[in-house]
Protein backbone atom coordinates (compact mmCIF):
# COMPACT_ATOMS: atom_id res chain seq x y z
CA UNK A 1 0.00 0.00 0.00
CA UNK A 2 2.54 2.16 0.73
CA UNK A 3 4.70 1.69 -2.74
CA UNK A 4 2.66 3.67 -4.73
CA UNK A 5 2.59 6.35 -2.21
CA UNK A 6 6.83 6.69 -2.55
CA UNK A 7 6.04 6.32 -6.68
CA UNK A 8 3.98 9.34 -6.47
CA UNK A 9 6.76 11.18 -3.50
CA UNK A 10 9.64 10.55 -6.05
CA UNK A 11 6.89 11.62 -9.08
CA UNK A 12 6.42 14.53 -7.40
CA UNK A 13 10.02 15.62 -6.82
CA UNK A 14 10.67 15.21 -10.04
CA UNK A 15 12.07 12.01 -10.46
CA UNK A 16 11.05 11.25 -14.04
CA UNK A 17 12.16 7.02 -13.61
CA UNK A 18 9.91 5.51 -11.05
CA UNK A 19 7.97 2.66 -11.08
CA UNK A 20 6.05 0.12 -8.70
CA UNK A 21 6.51 -3.63 -9.14
CA UNK A 22 2.80 -4.96 -9.17
CA UNK A 23 2.16 -7.25 -6.51
CA UNK A 24 5.20 -6.58 -4.93
CA UNK A 25 8.25 -8.64 -4.11
CA UNK A 26 6.12 -11.52 -2.98
CA UNK A 27 4.44 -11.58 -6.54
CA UNK A 28 7.91 -11.93 -7.49
CA UNK A 29 9.54 -14.75 -5.34
CA UNK A 30 6.02 -16.09 -5.84
CA UNK A 31 6.67 -16.24 -10.04
CA UNK A 32 10.13 -18.05 -8.86
CA UNK A 33 12.07 -14.83 -10.25
CA UNK A 34 15.73 -14.17 -8.95
CA UNK A 35 16.24 -12.28 -5.39
CA UNK A 36 20.20 -11.39 -4.25
CA UNK A 37 20.72 -11.45 -0.57
CA UNK A 38 21.36 -8.32 1.05
CA UNK A 39 24.29 -6.91 1.13
CA UNK A 40 25.53 -4.03 3.30
CA UNK A 41 27.18 -1.36 0.69
CA UNK A 42 28.38 2.32 1.35
CA UNK A 43 27.17 4.47 -1.54
CA UNK A 44 28.56 7.79 -2.91
CA UNK A 45 26.13 11.01 -2.40
CA UNK A 46 24.03 11.45 -5.48
CA UNK A 47 23.60 14.07 -7.55
CA UNK A 48 19.54 14.10 -8.12
CA UNK A 49 18.41 17.38 -7.37
CA UNK A 50 14.48 17.46 -6.99
CA UNK A 51 12.52 19.59 -9.02
CA UNK A 52 9.12 20.01 -6.92
CA UNK A 53 5.93 19.60 -9.43
CA UNK A 54 3.18 21.81 -8.25
CA UNK A 55 1.08 20.77 -10.34
CA UNK A 56 1.19 17.29 -8.41
CA UNK A 57 -0.21 18.22 -5.73
CA UNK A 58 -3.33 20.42 -4.23
CA UNK A 59 -3.92 22.12 -0.76
CA UNK A 60 -7.30 22.67 0.57
CA UNK A 61 -7.81 26.34 -1.07
CA UNK A 62 -7.49 24.76 -4.16
CA UNK A 63 -9.84 22.16 -3.02
CA UNK A 64 -12.43 24.87 -1.68
CA UNK A 65 -11.96 27.18 -5.23
CA UNK A 66 -13.00 23.48 -7.19
CA UNK A 67 -15.88 22.36 -5.57
CA UNK A 68 -18.07 23.21 -7.70
CA UNK A 69 -16.09 23.08 -10.93
CA UNK A 70 -17.34 20.75 -13.05
CA UNK A 71 -13.83 20.25 -14.67
CA UNK A 72 -12.66 18.77 -11.76
CA UNK A 73 -13.35 15.51 -10.17
CA UNK A 74 -12.45 14.45 -6.68
CA UNK A 75 -11.88 10.71 -6.06
CA UNK A 76 -11.52 9.54 -2.48
CA UNK A 77 -10.29 6.42 -1.89
CA UNK A 78 -11.71 5.46 1.80
CA UNK A 79 -13.93 2.51 2.22
CA UNK A 80 -17.62 3.21 1.79
CA UNK A 81 -18.62 3.45 5.15
CA UNK A 82 -16.45 6.11 6.06
CA UNK A 83 -16.76 8.00 3.52
CA UNK A 84 -20.89 8.07 3.78
CA UNK A 85 -20.31 8.86 7.43
CA UNK A 86 -21.52 5.87 8.61
CA UNK A 87 -19.06 5.11 10.69
CA UNK A 88 -17.46 7.26 13.25
CA UNK A 89 -13.53 8.64 11.99
CA UNK A 90 -10.60 6.36 14.11
CA UNK A 91 -9.14 10.08 14.78
CA UNK A 92 -10.84 11.58 17.41
CA UNK A 93 -12.84 15.32 16.80
CA UNK A 94 -13.22 14.60 13.09
CA UNK A 95 -16.08 15.12 10.92
CA UNK A 96 -17.63 12.00 8.94
CA UNK A 97 -18.54 12.10 5.73
CA UNK A 98 -16.80 13.52 2.78
CA UNK A 99 -15.85 16.74 0.85
CA UNK A 100 -19.03 18.12 -1.37
CA UNK A 101 -19.01 16.38 -4.64
CA UNK A 102 -16.46 14.36 -4.56
CA UNK A 103 -16.95 10.44 -5.51
CA UNK A 104 -16.10 7.71 -3.88
CA UNK A 105 -13.46 5.05 -5.76
CA UNK A 106 -12.38 3.00 -2.48
CA UNK A 107 -8.96 1.68 -3.61
CA UNK A 108 -9.82 -2.40 -2.96
CA UNK A 109 -11.66 -1.54 -6.48
CA UNK A 110 -8.20 -1.03 -8.68
CA UNK A 111 -7.16 -4.41 -7.34
CA UNK A 112 -7.37 -8.01 -7.25
CA UNK A 113 -5.31 -10.51 -5.61
CA UNK A 114 -2.71 -7.77 -4.51
CA UNK A 115 -2.35 -6.12 -8.07
CA UNK A 116 -3.69 -4.06 -10.20
CA UNK A 117 -6.45 -4.69 -12.34
CA UNK A 118 -6.21 -4.90 -16.24
CA UNK A 119 -6.02 -1.86 -17.86
CA UNK A 120 -9.19 -2.57 -19.53
CA UNK A 121 -11.20 -2.97 -16.24
CA UNK A 122 -9.29 0.12 -14.64
CA UNK A 123 -10.62 1.84 -18.20
CA UNK A 124 -14.18 0.93 -17.51
CA UNK A 125 -13.81 1.80 -13.54
CA UNK A 126 -12.63 5.25 -14.72
CA UNK A 127 -14.91 5.57 -17.13
CA UNK A 128 -18.00 5.11 -14.75
CA UNK A 129 -16.74 8.28 -12.86
CA UNK A 130 -17.49 9.98 -16.23
CA UNK A 131 -13.84 11.23 -15.61
CA UNK A 132 -13.05 12.92 -19.50
CA UNK A 133 -10.87 15.45 -19.84
CA UNK A 134 -11.38 16.76 -15.91
CA UNK A 135 -8.89 17.35 -14.08
CA UNK A 136 -9.12 14.30 -11.14
CA UNK A 137 -7.82 15.00 -7.48
CA UNK A 138 -7.12 12.06 -5.40
CA UNK A 139 -7.50 12.20 -1.41
CA UNK A 140 -8.07 9.64 1.10
CA UNK A 141 -7.57 9.38 5.15
CA UNK A 142 -4.11 10.49 5.03
CA UNK A 143 -2.98 10.84 1.43
CA UNK A 144 -1.35 6.90 1.10
CA UNK A 145 -4.33 5.28 -0.44
CA UNK A 146 -5.04 8.03 -2.65
CA UNK A 147 -2.45 7.06 -4.19
CA UNK A 148 -3.10 4.19 -5.29
CA UNK A 149 -6.58 4.75 -7.51
CA UNK A 150 -3.53 7.72 -8.67
CA UNK A 151 -1.24 5.21 -10.11
CA UNK A 152 -3.81 2.70 -11.46
CA UNK A 153 -5.54 6.57 -13.37
CA UNK A 154 -1.55 7.18 -14.46
CA UNK A 155 -1.88 3.78 -16.40
CA UNK A 156 -5.07 4.50 -17.97
CA UNK A 157 -6.07 8.11 -18.21
CA UNK A 158 -4.25 11.00 -19.72
CA UNK A 159 -6.03 13.46 -17.56
CA UNK A 160 -4.12 16.19 -15.33
CA UNK A 161 -3.79 14.51 -11.89
CA UNK A 162 -3.22 15.74 -8.39
CA UNK A 163 -2.97 14.56 -4.84
CA UNK A 164 -4.99 16.44 -1.81
CA UNK A 165 -1.80 15.60 0.55
CA UNK A 166 -4.59 16.78 3.23
CA UNK A 167 -7.20 14.33 2.59
CA UNK A 168 -9.16 13.65 5.40
CA UNK A 169 -7.15 14.31 8.21
CA UNK A 170 -6.64 17.93 7.29
CA UNK A 171 -10.43 18.59 5.90
CA UNK A 172 -12.01 16.65 8.06
CA UNK A 173 -11.38 18.62 11.02
CA UNK A 174 -14.68 19.85 13.04
CA UNK A 175 -16.44 22.71 11.85
CA UNK A 176 -13.21 23.85 9.46
CA UNK A 177 -13.83 22.82 6.19
CA UNK A 178 -17.52 22.05 4.41
CA UNK A 179 -18.49 18.43 4.86
CA UNK A 180 -21.61 15.49 3.45
CA UNK A 181 -22.82 12.48 5.11
CA UNK A 182 -25.35 10.53 3.74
Amino acid sequence: YTSPRAWWMFKAMGHPYVAVLDGGLSAWKKAGLPCEEPVKTTFKKGDFEANYQSEMVVDAQQILANLNNENVLILDARGETRFDGSVPEPRENMASGHMPGAKNFPYKKVLENGKMLSKSKLAALFKSFNANEKQLIFTCGSGITACIILLASELVADNPKSLYDGSWSEWGQMGKFPVEAN
